[in-house]
Order: structure tokens, then C-alpha cells, then sequence
């Protein structure tokens, strides 16, 4: 048994929590690499099951540690992903796609009603996006429906913009929202995230080159695993003109 270092006013569980995050950080337990069980922890630490099944909630919570029933629980690999945020063309170099399901579907997300959505099924295009390997986006997109097999069948290999433009629809604007939100549903086994992991959404519209496309879509990623950057060039002042 160990005696763990107690910080002033700090209960049992966050000193644990805080021993195991030290051992992350300091390479102890490895990323990917599984961690002792809490039965082994207990014992190691001196204290209950319940102080540290607390202690690894809190850190699946924080993203460092990830529980695959049963398997055990692995320190989650630490990736980030920094990406150009360019509304004219996104950067995507060196990314891959995989595709999930292509259905008919109503946009039932309210974020997106500032976009003026219609309310009629649209097609639903669900893919998860890959760098180096690893997920770090998961898209879904939203277009009209009257689509030849032609184009749809090209969504399994290029985004869906690509595709549109390879058959003559292009796009001329570009709406966009981004938002944090609680992970649910299928981006829980994608991530490998815990339910309630926040989540960075971005919500964008392409309007095109024909009146009966539009694209809405949401991409979503872990927080703590995406990052955008965008430069907005500024705009030339006025020269004032002197009196001669």
C-alpha cells in the first residue's frame, strides 16, 4: 500500500484521480496501454472500490482514460488535429473517408434552424473522417434528394461537395455556426468518448450554383481533439485626400 499525496481540502477520490493522471503524464501507464483494475488500485491505494471507480470516472470524463467492457480500461492516445478552417475549400489533404449510411431524414437538430432548413426528408449522408489513421471528424450532410446514382455512388470516396462540383453544382456561399454540445449516440463508439464528453460542432450551408441544391451538414469532434484556424484578410482603408 501507498500513501497518496493529499492536497488541502481535496477528498479521497481526486487525490487517486490526481496519482493516476501524474502516472499518465509522467509515462507509468502508457497511452493505449491498459491500466491495473480498480480491485488492483484499491489494494495499491488503500481505499474502497467505489473511491476509485469515482476517481476513473472522472478521468474518463476529462478524456484520459477510456472503459471497453470487458477489456479494461486504457489510457486514451492524445491526438490533436489542427485544420484550416478555409470557408472557400476546407482542407482535408491526407484524410480518408469511411462511410456509414446514406438515408432519407429530417433535420431535427435546432441549432440549424437559423439555416431555414426545409422540413421535408432530406438525403442523409453519415461518414466518419480519418488522419493518420484515427478518426477526427464525423459529418453528417443533408441534401436534396433528387440525386442521379451517378453522383450518390461517389460519396463513399470524396465529400459530397467534391462530388456535387464534379457534376457542375458549385458552391457560392458558405453559412457557417460552431458550437460545443455533450457527445451522444454514435459518436460514443466512434471516439471511443464517454456519454456527455463535450463535443466542437460545426454546422455549415453551401448554397450553390442551382437554386435546388443546397448542402446543410454538422461535423463533430472531441474538444480536445480538433482545432481550426481561419485568417480573414482585412479590409484596405479608404486614403484620405488632402486639399491642396
Amino acid at each position: 500500500m501507498i500513501n497518496i499525496p493529499m492536497r488541502p481540502s481535496a477528498s479521497l477520490h481526486e487525490a487517486v484521480r490526481e496519482e493516476i493522471l501524474a502516472r499518465i503524464s509522467n509515462g507509468t501507464y502508457q497511452q493505449e496501454a491498459i491500466i491495473p483494475s480498480a480491485a488492483m488500485l484499491g489494494e495499491e491505494f488503500g481505499v474502497s472500490p467505489i473511491t476509485i471507480k469515482r476517481a476513473l470516472r472522472d478521468l474518463q470524463s476529462a478524456g484520459a482514460l477510456v472503459a471497453v467492457a470487458g477489456k479494461g480500461t486504457y489510457v486514451k492516445k492524445q491526438t490533436r488535429v489542427l485544420r484550416r478552417l478555409d470557408i472557400s475549400a476546407p482542407s482535408y489533404e491526407g484524410t480518408t473517408i469511411q462511410l456509414h449510411s446514406i438515408t432519407r431524414e429530417k433535420i431535427s437538430d435546432t441549432a440549424m434552424n437559423s439555416f431555414n432548413p426545409p422540413a421535408d426528408a432530406l438525403l442523409c449522408v453519415r461518414k466518419t473522417v480519418y488522419a493518420d489513421g484515427a478518426p477526427f471528424m464525423y459529418d453528417a450532410t443533408y441534401l436534396s434528394s433528387d440525386l442521379s446514382d451517378a453522383i450518390t455512388e461517389e460519396f463513399g470516396e470524396v465529400f459530397v461537395t467534391t462530388a456535387l462540383e464534379r457534376h457542375g453544382y458549385e458552391v457560392v456561399n458558405t453559412d457557417l455556426i460552431i458550437d460545443a454540445a455533450p457527445a451522444s449516440g454514435k459518436v460514443e463508439e466512434i471516439f471511443g468518448i464517454p456519454s456527455g464528453y463535450p463535443m466542437l460542432r460545426r454546422f455549415y450551408k453551401f448554397t450553390t450554383s442551382s437554386p435546388k441544391m443546397t448542402v446543410f451538414g454538422v461535423v463533430q469532434a472531441p474538444f480536445d481533439q480538433l482545432a481550426c484556424s481561419i485568417s480573414i484578410p482585412a479590409r484596405p482603408k479608404p486614403r484620405s485626400s488632402k486639399n491642396a
